[in-house]
């Protein structure tokens, strides 16, 4: 099922609201169920369901980027949560596939986004591409956030999806692509 975030219809946004607070517990400054995006960002949920019990959950944010002096229509994946007692069943990995596809059907030049390092091959799996030696900068340019930020461990992953994007595809790795989403997403 695929809503803009705000749209999602509350049983199954509760639902995933308590999944993504397990993920991500919520730290002293924000209570339980209240994680969103920022609505600058155009965040759509993607959920895989099964009768009434969301499964996984995703968000896709998107907005444009410039980098190596060129514009594109980008969006990364955030958010992806499988509930604890459906692990290992691949469900995860439908929803990541699922969101690639419904990304390449979108008017975007490429995908982008992070995830810890052993979860590379999860991504690889669903068709997204490995950027060795890219590093997102997040946050804003006045407060950047950047992947390779000490305690992290995050690789890019990414996908071409027009002309323009697969055009210059050799101008991602090895360089820092300044994302910027703001201050809420600070890295999608």
């Amino acid at each position: 099922m695929t809503f803009p975030e705000a749209d999602t219809p509350p049983a199954l946004r509760r639902q995933v609201s308590k999944l993504q607070d397990e993920a991500w517990p919520p730290d002293c400054a924000s209570a339980p169920g209240t994680f969103a995006h920022d609505p600058a960002l155009r965040p759509v949920s993607m959920l895989l369901v099964d009768g009434d019990t969301v499964l996984a959950a995703l968000d896709i944010l998107s907005k444009e980027i410039v980098h190596a002096g060129q514009r594109y229509r980008a969006a990364g994946l955030s958010t992806v949560v499988t509930r604890g007692t459906a692990r290992g069943q691949g469900h995860g990995h439908r929803l990541v596939t699922a969101a690639r596809a419904a990304m390449a059907d979108m008017p975007l030049d490429i995908g982008l986004f992070t995830c810890d390092r052993p979860l590379r091959t999860f991504y690889e799996g669903a068709g997204w591409q490995w950027l060795p030696g890219a590093v997102l900068v997040g946050g804003t340019p006045a407060d950047p956030f950047p992947s390779d930020r000490s305690g992290f461990d995050k690789v890019t992953m990414a996908d071409f999806f027009s002309p323009l994007g697969r055009r210059h595809r050799s101008s991602f790795p090895d360089s820092r692509i300044e994302v910027y989403p703001g201050g809420i997403d600070r890295l999608w």
